[in-house]
């Protein structure tokens, strides 16, 4: 009616190669995060950081809370920003959310 010790033991060496069976589907659940979020992430970082850095004087910039404006002078880490007329304020660079391109003015052909 018992097991006897010796068919236990011949029932648990049998799990050498069970065990690197286990991991497979945990290799691959972190190789599927990877390239569906860490990696696109990651590539939106370097086009903030690129975006951040272009910024010059003149350009139309909003920031992370809503604010348009147009950029006055660019130093370090901050920018100032005016934001309506005579109102200026002072930014951090890495708070931008978007650089607006400036829009020329349609020629008038007719």
């Amino acid at each position: 009616m018992f097991v006897t010790p010796a068919y236990a033991q011949a029932a648990g060496g049998a799990g050498g190669g069970a065990a690197l069976a286990q991991f497979i589907p945990l290799i691959l659940i972190f190789a599927i995060m990877y390239f569906l979020m860490i990696r696109p992430q990651q590539k939106r970082v370097k086009q903030h950081r690129a975006m951040v850095e272009a910024v010059k004087k003149g350009d139309q910039v909003v920031t992370q809370g809503g604010i348009l404006g147009k950029v006055v002078s660019v130093r370090d880490d901050e920018l100032e920003v005016e934001i309506a007329t005579g109102v200026r304020v002072r930014v951090i660079r890495s708070t931008l959310a978007q650089v607006v391109n400036k829009t020329e003015p349609v020629a008038a052909n007719s």
